[in-house]
């Protein structure tokens, strides 16, 4: 039993002298620079977001707005057309009356 400990450990010894030293470091990742890149990253994309959510918006307002002025201009144009023909109405009925006036009540 105490030969195959031995050999174990030789084995063992072997193998750790002839692995490259690499192969045992961890490799040194900075980690400033690499949260540095990544906050950069999300500032950027925070940027974007925010850009798109304005443009977003301001399509909103302009085809609110756009509504907003057509519906207007149709009431105007519907308001002007029936004052208009009230107008002439009251015209032409004022026409009427002074041809036939109508007795007075008595």
């Amino acid at each position: 039993m105490n030969t195959k400990l031995h050999l174990s450990a030789f084995f063992l010894l072997a193998f750790l002298a002839c692995a490259s030293p690499s192969a045992w470091s961890q490799p040194v990742q900075s980690d400033s620079s690499s949260d540095h890149q990544s906050a950069k990253q999300d500032m950027k994309n925070a940027g974007h977001e925010s850009k798109n959510a304005a443009k977003e918006a301001g399509n909103g307002a302009k085809q609110g707005t756009r509504n907003a002025y057509h519906s207007t201009k149709k009431g105007t144009k519907r308001a002007w057309n029936k004052t208009k023909n009230t107008a002439k109405g009251a015209v032409n009925g004022g026409k009427q009356g002074a041809k036939q006036p109508t007795p007075p009540p008595q």
